[in-house]
């Protein structure tokens, strides 16, 4: 497995050079040289928000193909929440039923709904916060998120739950249930998420908390939306045999449906990148230390905001609340959540290691000589933060000029200071010489 996979890819060729990705990036992984964007791939945590902004389509997503699911004997699909959001007709009374029952003529041979998993992660979430003395617990749900934590603030790593994501608890229930009720050997059993977002492909290929993800691969909504619009209109896509998951696992699509599902009422929900970025800037100043839990989430609305997802986020937000209004709650899940919620099934054991990408040197005296340095770089630099050098702010620059990867005349400013004095040294050398010149008359 590689040290660093990523599922957000530069297509260079339909690159601009433009910048407006340097700004938006929360862990200022992107710089533009050459006219070209680059994406430093240790700083990466896949967000997706440059996908977002990218006016030429230069980023994309790498997720599996559809038909990737042939790799596998059995195969389960895993639907996040957020993909019954994206269909209008989801006003019928049957509108989970067809979209699993489409799901399933798609291919599959089961379908397994996130939001199940979903619910027993609630159950297990809420029993750590019983026991937990670390305020406040960060909600682990949402990848992008938790390696901004690993990357940007490594302080606040003791303070993730140690619970399961959603789709991972979903993937080890499905295989277990699907192997149980057909009497197959679980290694034939693929399991497949339907995801809104590039952050989810990372984390089953590169997982943070685990050796190996239960989940075999990420397929776009993007990529199955056109073709399950299609069977959602078959007769036969009606009604799925099996039991369906309340609307406590289903909210999770929406910011703040976690904490909802957990019963916390001191509890903050937090959505967008850059304002989780905030939130938890002010977590580790200790300005939310009497919080008891955080939900953070990369995407504006949640879930439903993914960049891999074909409805608006407005939209589907109103439309994931009205199906969980439709669909009620269910005591017959929440039993079996809580059943497997002591089965330890949401449980993770493993630490999640920081990622030292700020760190300028591993001599400590090479890295507070380097310090100064930016230090000394920041009285000269303009800071504008205009990122016409390339780089996001002055000081990502200055640190670039430290670590070798630029030089001080990036700085247009400072470059067109170095090319006034030249022109100035010019004209006081020609002044010169044509004085001497007359003097030699």
């Amino acid at each position: 497995m590689e040290k660093y996979f990523h599922s957000v890819r530069l297509e260079k060729e339909k690159c601009s050079g433009c910048t407006n990705c340097i700004k938006r990036c929360p862990t200022e992984a992107i710089r533009v040289q050459k006219g070209k964007a680059k994406i430093l791939k240790e700083r990466c945590i896949d967000c997706g928000e440059c996908i977002r902004v990218c006016p030429y389509h230069a980023k994309k997503a790498v997720t599996d193909p559809l038909s990737s699911i042939s790799d596998f004997k059995y195969k389960i699909a895993l639907p996040a929440p957020a993909l019954y959001a994206q269909f209008k007709m989801l006003g019928h009374e049957d509108k989970v039923d067809r979209v699993l029952s489409g799901l399933k003529a798609m291919g599959f041979d089961d379908v397994f709904e996130v939001a199940k998993g979903a619910e027993i992660c609630s159950k297990a979430i809420a029993e750590e916060l019983k026991k937990s003395h670390i305020k406040p617990l960060i909600s682990s749900a949402c990848p992008a998120v938790v390696r901004l934590i690993q990357v940007r603030f490594p302080e606040l790593l003791d303070n993730v739950v140690k619970v399961d994501a959603p789709v991972e608890v979903a993937a080890k229930v499905a295989k277990m249930e699907f192997a149980k009720k057909n009497n197959v050997d679980i290694s034939e059993i693929g399991a497949y998420f339907i995801t809104p977002c590039p952050a989810k492909m990372t984390s089953i290929k590169a997982p943070l908390a685990k050796e190996k993800s239960d989940v075999d691969g990420a397929i776009s909504i993007l990529e199955v939306y056109g073709l399950l619009t299609g069977q959602l209109k078959a007769a036969e896509a009606k009604r799925f045999s099996g039991v369906k998951a309340s609307a406590k696992g289903i909210g999770w699509a929406n910011s703040g449906g976690e904490i909802y599902a957990i019963g916390e009422k001191n509890a903050l929900a937090v959505d967008g990148i850059g304002n989780v970025a905030r939130a938890l800037e002010d977590i580790e100043n200790d300005k939310l230390k009497d919080l008891d839990y955080f939900e953070g989430l990369a995407c504006v609305g949640g879930c439903v905001g993914g960049p891999l997802v074909f409805e608006s986020s407005f939209v589907a937000q109103s439309r994931v609340q009205k199906i969980c209004d439709e669909v009620g709650l269910d005591e017959t899940i929440e039993q079996d959540a809580e059943t497997y919620m002591k089965d330890g099934v949401a449980s993770i054991k493993k630490e999640i290691e920081p990622v030292d990408v700020m760190k300028l040197d591993d001599d400590r005296m090479e890295a507070l000589k380097k310090i100064q340095r930016i230090e000394e770089l920041m009285e000269k630099l303009p800071g504008m933060d205009c990122g016409s050098c390339g780089a996001p702010s002055c000081r990502a620059l200055a640190e670039d000029i430290v670590r070798g990867h630029a030089t001080e005349m990036d700085c247009v400013f400072m470059l067109k200071e170095k090319v006034k004095f030249l022109a100035e040294e010019m004209v006081d050398l020609a002044s010169k010489d044509n004085k001497e010149d007359e003097e030699d008359r």
